[in-house]
């Protein structure tokens, strides 16, 4: 049986959610791919996350090196998805996007492990490409896990 890697999204839901999501899904890490790993929502910028976590037992892993640069982010909020795809591919081919990617990988080979970014549609937010990336390296399946819906 192929081990999963999961994905979630918080743009829709709270910390609670996302973390009873998480603990459902026997998530052990979570890596958190944003560039700048804060918010405006309650609870989902770096140092509550990990606090809350804490709670948990699940690992928090910041991995800024595969957030999406300025001029993608920006891109993805005015809807041009395909542009921000572009921006990021550029951006993986960074030493320090290589390296955290291969951080991650050594992560999810350890233990259920989820990344985590903002956009609750995992085909709109650049989260896909680094699951993609993980996944062709290691044979790991994919699974969404929706904190919103169940």
């Amino acid at each position: 049986m192929k081990k999963t890697l999961f994905t979630i999204g918080y743009e829709d839901t709270t910390v609670d959610a996302l973390v009873a999501a998480l603990q459902e899904a026997k998530v052990e890490a979570l890596i958190d791919v944003r560039a700048i790993p804060q918010s405006r929502k309650p609870g989902f910028s770096k140092n509550r996350l990990i606090e809350r976590l804490s709670t948990t037992g699940i690992e928090y892993v910041g991995l800024k090196g595969l957030g999406t640069p300025a001029k993608g982010r920006e891109a993805a909020r005015k809807g041009r998805i395909p542009e921000m795809r572009s921006i990021f591919l550029r951006h993986m081919e960074t030493k320090e996007a290589e390296d955290a990617l291969q951080e991650a990988i050594a992560v999810a080979k350890k233990k259920p492990a989820c990344l985590l970014c903002f956009e609750h549609a995992p085909g709109m937010c650049h989260r896909m490409i680094v699951a993609h990336l993980i996944a062709e390296k290691t044979g790991m399946q994919i699974t969404h896990l929706d904190p919103v819906n169940g």
